[in-house]
């Protein structure tokens, strides 16, 4: 018999290609994954991998074994994601994902202490990120969500409107002077998303009417475009609900139609009707006069 944790070394050599990437991605020693190989190979009596100058290489039975090891790893993966799911359910935590800013507004404005007081049982929890977490893989039990997505999966119902515009700091509006237009921010510096997000719209929008702007500062966040943006460097694009907030900006262009999108509330069919996201569901829908100026402005 072959201990399972072994195989992930050899899934992870066969993935990289050596045992020193192999160990950075798991974690752990390289002299760590070359014992646990020699010591697979020990329990099977065979060789699963050969050294090359280039690196490591399957042997033919390995690559034989290869379909079955990730069928393997894929089981146990969702073995794990079905236990952590029963744990959360029994401890009655509801995880949330939302951009960062999105997590504070809504903390500050009450409504999650309403939330608590009518599930006392429950609670929730953040799962933040200025990206997409995937549900369909446990990363969190729902989400609110703004902006074009290609999951089909998901299931669950508009809730706002995401409305996006043009914001400089008084210091650089009083140096450099608001922009008059759209087409004028192209010969103006910019400030946009790096290349974590070359997907979102706004780094979409921002390529096709100023493909040749000079951009003065990147960032991997919506936090990160607000603080640069205060901090005088140059425009940015920026969801009224932050942008009206902060008496350091000004809008000085917009909303932008084209940046419109919607806010949805958005879970996994396999929890939509379970205790803990169904009570979330039915409070937040009783409570879209409170969010909507969250979420919209």
């Amino acid at each position: 018999m072959f201990v399972w944790d072994d195989l992930k070394h050899l899934l992870a050599v066969a993935q990289h290609g050596s045992t020193l990437a192999a160990a950075r991605v798991l974690g752990v020693n390289q002299s760590t994954v070359q014992r646990r190989l020699a010591e697979l190979e020990r329990q099977l009596g065979e060789r699963l991998v050969e050294r090359h100058p280039s690196g490591y290489r399957l042997t033919d039975l390995g690559k034989a074994m290869l379909p079955h090891a990730e069928s393997i790893a894929s089981a146990a993966a969702a073995f794990e994601q079905h236990l952590k799911e029963a744990q959360r359910a029994q401890a009655g935590t509801v995880r949330l994902t939302c951009p960062e800013p999105i997590a504070y507004r809504l903390t500050q404005s009450g409504l999650l202490d309403r939330f608590h007081a009518r599930h006392p049982d429950l609670k929730v929890e953040f799962v933040l990120s200025d990206r997409y977490v995937d549900l369909s893989k446990g990363e969190a039990d729902v989400a609110l969500r703004s902006g074009d997505t290609d999951d089909g999966v998901l299931v669950g119902r508009k809730i706002a409107d995401s409305i996006w515009a043009i914001y400089a700091s008084h210091a650089y509006v009083a140096g450099h002077g608001a922009p008059s237009s759209i087409e004028e921010l192209r010969t103006r510096s910019l400030i946009g998303f790096d290349e974590t997000l070359t997907l979102h719209r706004i780094s979409t929008w921002l390529r096709e009417i100023a493909p040749h702007a000079e951009f003065v500062a990147r960032t991997n966040s919506v936090l990160g475009l607000v603080s640069s943006a205060k901090a005088g460097v140059g425009i940015a694009p920026l969801p009224i609900a932050l942008g009206d907030c902060e008496p350091d900006l000004i809008r000085v262009l917009g909303p932008v139609p084209e940046l419109t999108r919607a806010w949805r509330l958005l879970t996994h069919p396999d929890q939509r009707n379970s205790r803990r996201v169904s009570a979330f569901f039915d409070f937040i829908i009783s409570e879209l006069d409170a969010l909507k100026p969250i979420l919209t402005g």
